[in-house]
């Protein structure tokens, strides 16, 4: 359903306040500049830290730009299930194509906890499912087997998934116990070339904020088989992957974009702080090795 780089969006503020104006800039350039599709309020949009009023309307916003010219998979997860509920409600009727559901985090549910979880939302709601595991920020990991489970269980409901465990192996025990036309997407911008050599579709990127193009292209090379050229640019954006979290996420991120563009404040929310010296010395050197500054 999804393939391709996808930027996990950072979201715009500016004394205090969501950056609409910032965004909608956003949103335009990542089409224009090859996204295949975008991703608001995830990790890297910092929607923990929106209230329920301003992760609606960011999500809004970038369906509302986009105009349709790309898929919106709009972040909805939650570590409360009827809340993701009703981000996915609202989503829906916003026009996103599919809502990015991480596993609950802080609870530290089961197995079963996380099948009674995405069995709820898959029952209760209409939009398509994109599976969102990340171990180190939600404790709880997405194990193959409960993927497997769900998506069997759901097959017309859960469509893809954002692995971002750093586990190249479960992209093939995701294909043994699936089709292999089920849709993984990286979540490790440093293991996105392997992951796609493995039977990946692409990556929901946070690199792909600052580099789109470079990105674009290089997911254009993977899939044409082009591993040569791949590398080369592999080469070019890698020390780009690690700047982005050379500091607490998304602090690199939006400095990084703050350096690209002269619209896009460096602010986050707390508790996240502005970055370090030494991670924006890292950005700048990673952004003149790609080529970007």
């Amino acid at each position: 359903m999804f393939s391709g780089s996808i930027p996990a969006l950072a979201t715009p503020f500016r004394d205090g306040s969501f950056d609409e104006a910032a965004f909608r800039q956003l949103v335009d350039w990542q089409i224009e500049q090859g996204s295949s599709a975008l991703v608001p309020c995830g990790t890297t949009g910092e929607a923990s830290t929106l209230s329920n009023a301003e992760h609606h309307r960011v999500i809004e916003v970038c369906i509302e730009q986009a105009a349709g010219r790309v898929p919106v998979i709009a972040g909805c997860g939650s570590n409360d299930t009827m809340n993701a509920v009703l981000h996915m409600t609202f989503a829906k009727k916003a026009g996103a194509a599919a809502g990015l559901c991480v596993a609950p985090y802080y609870n530290r549910p089961s197995q079963a906890g996380l099948i009674a979880h995405f069995s709820y939302l898959a029952e209760n709601t209409t939009l398509p499912i994109v599976l969102y595991n990340v171990p180190s920020r939600t404790v709880t990991d997405i194990e193959d087997e409960t993927v497997v489970a769900l998506v069997k269980k759901y097959p017309d409901r859960i469509v893809a998934i954002k692995d971002a465990s750093g586990d190249l192996s479960r992209v093939a025990d995701h294909r043994m116990g699936l089709s292999k036309d089920f849709c993984q997407l990286s979540g490790n911008d440093e293991l996105w070339l392997p992951h796609n050599a493995a039977g990946g579709r692409g990556a929901i990127s946070v690199t792909a904020n600052v580099a789109p193009a470079l990105c674009a292209e290089f997911q254009a090379a993977i899939s044409a088989n082009e591993l040569s050229k791949a590398r080369e640019l592999n080469d070019r954006l890698f020390p780009l992957h690690y700047a982005m979290f050379s500091d607490a996420s998304p602090a690199p991120v939006k400095y990084a974009l703050s350096r690209v563009h002269d619209w896009i404040e460096p602010d986050v929310r707390l508790p996240i702080v502005a970055a370090s010296e030494a991670s924006r010395k890292a950005v700048d050197e990673a952004l003149e090795h790609a080529g970007l500054i």
